[in-house]
């Protein structure tokens, strides 16, 4: 089971991304392995908006959403009171963007993985979570 932030999955539908075959063979070996992807729920909303900046179609936005509720193994989980306050928390200690808390707080939580492309949430969850890029996993 691992946490797999919005960077991975944007980079895995965006082709151009530098990211994007290693992406894709992570996720294919996951589903392979039957492992299971956590998100907070945001997740729907980062990749639709990234995807779609990324390409400037916002079809392809929509798309991302539906190829991504559709892998499986995935499971999204509801940005509730207590995730809420723990992304908080996180936020303010270890000086981290709003939505890349949520991450890190769903992994912190959960006592798992959290898999990322984002250097700087690397760096400030180091010593909270254990971190990992798609490659190194």
């Amino acid at each position: 089971m691992n946490v797999a932030d919005a960077s991975v999955w944007v980079s895995m539908f965006v082709v151009s991304d530098a990211h994007h075959a290693a992406s894709r063979a992570w996720f294919a070996a996951c589903a392979e392995e039957r492992t299971a992807i956590l998100a907070p729920a945001i997740l729907l909303a980062e990749v639709a908006g990234a995807v779609a900046r990324r390409t400037g179609r916002a079809a392809d936005g929509d798309a991302a959403v539906r190829l991504t509720t559709a892998m499986p193994g995935l499971r999204l989980v509801s940005v509730d009171r207590h995730l809420a306050t723990h992304g908080a928390a996180l936020a303010a200690a270890l000086r981290l963007r709003g939505a890349d808390a949520f991450y890190v707080a769903l992994a912190d939580l959960l006592n798992v993985p959290l898999v990322t492309w984002d250097d700087e949430q690397v760096e400030r969850a180091r010593g909270r979570v254990t971190t990992a890029r798609p490659r190194e996993r």
